[in-house]
């Protein structure tokens, strides 16, 4: 190996498996994006003192889980509304939120890589990122790299500078943290059960269309609908209902635009009127999640940057 010339295609090979660890990790593509681009600026200026001493790609993720580890020492946990409050009592416009930062959000996909599609596409669903969210990070890290990237406990205990027996001990503590977290999010996903096309379509149908009563008629009886991030998230069905009288000036109008999410989840983009102009601007990322061909719960993600993030149009005729 060349050790005086940083390898970009090489690289550039891992970008995609590195994004869906950071992800992971970090619970947000943003930070995930970060971290992949900080990884890279260190491995070029390190380049020159890479030995091989373990492999080219150990030693990227020795970096990588480094950065992530870092910045989770700085942060708080990110969780999703449902995990952190109770369901609204009184129905009103959604006012308080959390900033940006304790949200998780959802994801594109990582890229093209057939070694990227291999890996578990239930580890990305919304409540395992949740869940992951709730280990220290060094366990975080080792659960991911076992669990979901199938590595060995040596390779492991390279990369995050263990010995092979503590990341043995630090998987079986965060299997048990794991297994025994109860998260409501868990409870409420279905994000393995692909929802049906046919209820889908009515679901844009009933929505772009503003018709509450065939909109609320589609929900289960326990079905919910959550906003990051705003803290307040809505549950059954009379509750649906008032709420979306309420938001009706406000929604009214709207276009979806079929977009997939974490690991090839269907899901969509709406896209509201412009109050100040013509045409359709982005407002939130609708992840639906269904029970017995009904929607248990609707996550609409609001947060605009996401939009660019999946490679949607700032503006959409009306």
């Amino acid at each position: 190996m060349n050790e005086t010339a940083f390898d970009e295609p090489l690289f550039a090979s891992l970008k995609p498996g590195l994004t869906s660890f950071c992800y992971r990790m970090l619970g947000s593509m943003d930070d995930a994006d970060d971290a992949v681009q900080e990884t890279s600026i260190r491995v070029w200026q390190s380049w020159s003192t890479f030995r091989q001493d373990s492999s080219y790609k150990t030693w990227v993720y020795r970096i990588a889980s480094n950065l992530c580890l870092d910045k989770l020492r700085q942060s708080k946990r990110r969780a999703l509304p449902v995990d952190l409050f109770d369901p609204a009592v009184a129905i009103v416009e959604p006012r308080d939120m959390l900033p940006d930062s304790a949200w998780i959000w959802p994801s594109p996909d990582f890229g093209g890589n057939p070694e990227d599609r291999l890996v578990r596409r239930d580890t990305l669903q919304l409540c395992f990122i949740a869940l992951m969210q709730t280990l220290p990070p060094r366990q975080r890290a080792v659960l991911i790299l076992k669990d979901v990237f199938e590595w060995s406990s040596k390779q492991i205990a390279e990369t995050l500078a263990m010995s092979p027996a503590a990341v043995n001990s630090a998987l079986q503590r965060a299997r048990e943290t794991m297994d025994r977290a109860q998260l409501r999010s868990d409870e409420l996903s279905s994000m393995a059960v692909q929802p049906e096309q046919q209820l889908l379509s009515r679901y844009v149908e009933a929505f772009e269309q503003f018709d509450i009563a065939a909109l609320v008629a589609l929900f289960h009886e326990e079905g919910c609908m959550s906003m990051p991030p705003f803290e307040m998230w809505i549950r059954g069905k009379e509750d649906l209902s008032a709420f979306y009288s309420l938001t009706r000036w406000h929604c009214e109008g709207s276009r979806f635009v079929p977009i997939t999410v974490n690991g090839g989840y269907p899901a969509l983009a709406q896209y509201m009127p412009d109050k100040e102009g013509s045409g359709l601007v982005p407002w939130g990322i609708h992840v639906i999640e269904t029970k017995e061909n009904q929607i248990l719960h609707v996550q609409n993600f609001i947060h605009t940057p996401l939009f660019s993030r999946f490679g949607l149009p700032e503006r959409i005729d009306q």
